[in-house]
């Protein structure tokens, strides 16, 4: 009996959307559709380690191509897992991802992004080239087969169905503008060209000639990571790059490696050219697949990529591991252990010579994935040197990020630290009065604006013996000695900032002088043990409750603006009109920060009286 569902919301728009604006090469749906045809089978390869009554009926892994020009179908079969009735639901009628509505609306709005991964995709693009799609499939252990039939509109129908073997044919209802692909020429080309790879024969039914009706392998059926590296093409690592991500583009750049010793071990590591949708989600994906002996284990197998390294797509294989290797053997597993060592080292030196030989390519890499990386400098003191060295900062120096080594090589003579100063952007740190004084004397200042950046800079401290010194906070110390001018204007301003603090009592901790500044009035800057106020903001979303935090507020008392509350302090000490200048300059200096006031309306009521008192002055 036929039963008939509705697709998900979700499902419907996506179908719609990758029949008419995702995909721009029709013929990538051969590619996708093997690729689901291999997985099938891996994942039955490994189910049957602790099930081996699963494969004992002795039929063979392969993956086949069926041409019927006749009937206008072509299908693609597989012997691997197989799916039962509400697995056919399940994987082909939904689409279970909260971030599937949005994501759906960003391409609506004209947004092209990345879709490494995302959705199970792969499926859909059959539509591209069939008007109707029917999946028969029998699991594996089970002695019933179903079909899924849909045309692609609003709804799919469940019904049984007969299948000798386990496993799963996908048949292909093709519209007549692409009945090319029953061409055999057509179906072995487009293998070569995107399935060669594959580790398991695929087979083509010949449709036509002497060999009509008879099977032959078209694909080398030789894991790409077990060849030679010299005898793989780009081409060649990129579709595989493609088959295991799901992306539609190749990769910026891979590294291929066999090592040999007292392990065994060989693989593919590829870095992505964008961030996939879920980089900074906690249950994101890590990208290695993990083979034993050409068996697949693993899909995501986090035991071999340290966090920070999670942007990484590939492939290892194994040949010391036991094929019956489960997740609590790897975690406790010496030979894991010196894999992942040797996968950081491949991908650290690949980033290295990237950066050196590709420095465009390297840049493209950082705008995506540094933010990411540089997570490694804060957590990993094994590698925090290496990364360090990798790592790129906006600074004052121009518009092209800069190396910390570049940075070291332009400090002019007296200069004995390395300056930053962290904010909300690029544009908000650059144009901060922290960097005043800084920049008089030609110094250059790292602009950082990731909400990793504290605590990398906190982690790393020093840089070929150069501190790493926060523009915004109190230690700052620019002069050995001031001079007796600096003297007389700090004397000067004394009773001014012993009044300033007597009205902030419950806001800093402190009210000085300033050396950082030359023509802004006020900035507050951190005590010692303090966060800069992007990561306050950050800790406090995460819901750690830090209390009320305290700045130390400096003066500059070269700023006519101060030099006039000085005169005010000295003929009218209690002034309300001082304490509303000095409560609307100290809400100033908390925006300058980046932090937030604590009453805007207030603040905006006060600038305003302020300025209608200077503006009648003007008027008289």
């Amino acid at each position: 009996m036929s039963e008939t569902h509705k697709f998900q919301a979700e499902v419907s728009q996506l179908l719609k959307l990758v029949i008419n604006s995702l995909y721009s090469n029709k013929e990538i749906f051969l590619r996708e559709l093997i690729s689901n045809a291999s997985d099938a089978i891996d994942r039955l390869r490994f189910r049957s380690i602790r099930e081996p009554e699963l494969i004992g009926d002795g039929t063979p892994f392969e993956i086949r191509l069926l041409p019927d020009p006749k009937a206008g179908t072509l299908t693609i079969e597989d012997t691997g897992v197989g799916m039962t009735h509400d697995e056919l639901i399940q994987n082909l009628g939904t689409i279970a991802h909260s971030g599937t509505r949005a994501f759906l609306e960003r391409i609506q709005s004209g947004e092209k992004p990345n879709l490494i991964g995302q959705f199970g995709v792969g499926f859909y693009s059959a539509y591209l080239v069939a008007d109707r799609v029917d999946v028969i499939s029998r699991a594996a252990g089970e002695t019933k087969a179903f079909r899924w039939s849909s045309d692609a509109r609003e709804s799919f129908t469940i019904e049984e169905a007969q299948r000798v073997e386990r496993g799963t044919s996908v048949v292909l209802h093709l519209r007549a503008e692409h009945r090319k692909f029953l061409d055999d020429w057509e179906l072995r080309d487009l293998v070569r060209r995107y399935s060669d790879y594959v580790s398991h024969p695929i087979k083509l039914r010949v449709s036509t000639g002497e060999q009509s009706g008879k099977f032959e392998v078209i694909n080398k059926a030789s894991a790409l990571w077990q060849r030679p590296p010299k005898e793989v093409t780009q081409a060649q690592y990129d579709e595989f790059y493609r088959h295991l991500t799901h992306d539609f583009e190749g990769p910026l750049t891979q590294t291929h490696f066999q090592v040999e010793g007292t392990l065994l071990f060989s693989g593919i590591l590829f870095l992505p050219k964008k961030a996939p949708f879920d980089l900074f989600h906690a249950q994101g994906r890590r990208g290695i697949h993990l083979f034993v002996k050409r068996v697949f284990i693993l899909e995501d197998c986090d035991e071999l990529l340290p966090p920070w390294l999670r942007f990484v797509r590939g492939v290892i294989d194994s040949d010391d591991l036991p094929l019956n290797v489960s997740r609590e053997m790897l975690q406790d597993s010496s030979i894991i252990r010196t894999i992942r060592k040797q996968v950081i080292k491949k991908t650290l030196d690949l980033l290295e010579d990237l950066a050196k030989e590709q420095p465009g390519s390297y840049a493209t890499f950082w705008d995506q994935f540094g933010a990411v990386l540089k997570e490694g400098i804060a957590t990993d003191g094994e590698y925090r040197d290496r990364i360090a060295e990798l790592a790129r900062f906006a600074s004052t120096h121009g518009t092209e990020l800069t190396s910390l080594a570049d940075y070291v090589s332009r400090m002019p003579e007296g200069q004995k630290d390395i300056y930053y100063a962290i904010g909300d952007s690029k544009e908000s740190v650059a144009s901060s009065p922290y960097l005043e004084a800084l920049r008089k004397r030609g110094y250059e200042v790292l602009l950082l604006s990731d909400p990793i950046d504290e605590w990398a800079v906190d982690a790393l401290r020093s840089y070929k013996d150069k501190k790493l010194v926060s523009a915004m906070r109190t230690d700052l110390k620019l002069d050995e000695q001031s001079n007796e001018e600096k003297k007389k204007q700090e004397g000067a301003v004394a009773p001014l900032c012993d009044r300033i603090k007597t009205f902030l009592k419950d806001k800093v901790v402190d009210v000085r002088p300033s050396e950082r500044l030359t023509d802004s009035p006020v900035c507050l800057v951190i005590p010692q043990g303090a966060h800069h106020a992007p990561m306050e903001q950050l800790l406090r979303a995460s819901g750690r409750n830090l209390g009320a935090t305290r700045r130390i507020l400096e003066v500059n008392p070269t700023h006519p603006l101060i030099q006039s509350l000085q005169r005010l302090n000295e003929q009218e000490p209690s002034s309300e009109k001082l304490r509303e200048w000095v409560e609307t300059l100290y809400d100033q200096a908390v925006l300058m920060e980046g932090g937030r006031i604590e009453d805007p309306n207030r603040f905006a009521r006060r600038v305003t009286h302020l300025l209608q008192e200077v503006a009648a002055g003007v008027g008289r």
